[in-house]
């Protein structure tokens, strides 16, 4: 008897662990704090603690252990290799997707002409976006997937709609200060004025019932069946860490999550979370959210 106390007293908190810490691209605020979150407090009985920003930044706060985390969710397997090199994961596994959109202010400049554009497949919301008085909204390249697959999107729309140099014309440049806002708060400033049209996910802007201009999947980036034609064919370069060029390609807009190694709830509490977002009722509450379902194989798998 004795020893079986010592043994309870010696056991780490992980061991009983019901609460669960995750970390995700900034866009998935909605779902994960007002959706899965508390579904899956509920469900277990603990604390649920998520904490979002542009994903690339999250991962390298996680690799460097500025912060820790039971699992991370991102968009794109880009920020997962962060981790990976890191040793921090050994798989991350495909739990939504979702496309491209111009989102914008329905009582903003050109709010009825983007509401035109939204009907029709003829390019005029690039036409718009070009304008010189209008306030455009984007996360940073070199820090947030998003950032970088609107660079992608506005490649191939010139393409799509043979209009060549109107990418750059309505970039400015790649980090264009005017334009790139930090992820969490893009949204906020579209919804109050702030800006006239943002780069979003169609997920995220459902979830926030916002309007938004549909994309054709020849330049939205969520059909596979596009690679080779459409989405291969574009690439841009930036700085990496340590002053190199680092040419960027697109990736499979499809949300991974992993669960982390140190995980401070115990990597047990962690798989349980993934395995709820996979189950029927996670996956109704990332459709009921404005997801679409998981495409693709896990990342790294053996």
């Amino acid at each position: 008897m004795k020893y079986g106390i010592l043994a309870l007293m010696v056991c780490t908190p992980a061991v009983f662990a019901k609460d669960i810490r995750v970390t995700y691209a900034g866009s998935m605020g909605k779902v994960m704090d007002q959706g899965l979150g508390p579904a899956f407090s509920k469900a277990d009985n603990g604390e649920y603690q998520g904490q979002g920003q542009g994903a690339y930044g999250m991962a390298r706060l996680l690799a460097s252990h500025k912060i820790e985390a039971d699992v991370f969710i991102s968009i794109n397997p880009g920020p997962m290799q962060i981790l990976k090199d890191a040793g921090l994961i050994d798989d991350a596994v495909p739990v939504a997707s979702t496309s491209m959109v111009l989102a914008y202010n329905p009582k903003g400049k050109y709010g009825e002409q983007f509401a035109e554009a939204s009907k029709k497949n003829d390019g005029s919301w690039l036409n718009l976006l070009a304008k010189k008085d209008i306030s455009f909204g984007r996360t940073d390249p070199y820090v947030d997937p998003k950032g970088q697959n609107i660079v992608f999107t506005l490649m191939l729309a010139e393409k799509y709609y043979q209009q060549p140099g109107i990418a750059m014309k309505i970039l400015g440049s790649l980090q264009n200060p005017q334009q790139t806002n930090q992820e969490g708060g893009l949204l906020t400033r579209l919804e109050s004025g702030q800006v006239d049209a943002a780069a979003a996910y169609e997920s995220e802007i459902r979830s926030a019932h916002l309007p938004y201009v549909a994309l054709p999947d020849e330049i939205n980036l969520s059909n596979p069946a596009m690679e080779k034609q459409w989405y291969d064919t574009v690439s841009f370069t930036i700085k990496d860490s340590k002053g190199k060029d680092q040419v960027l390609h697109t990736q499979p807009m499809v949300f991974y999550a992993a669960v982390l190694k140190n995980a401070p709830n115990g990597v047990e509490q962690g798989k349980k979370f993934v395995k709820f977002m996979q189950s029927p009722q996670g996956q109704a509450l990332f459709k009921q959210y404005g997801y679409a379902e998981p495409k693709g194989d896990a990342l790294y798998a053996r």
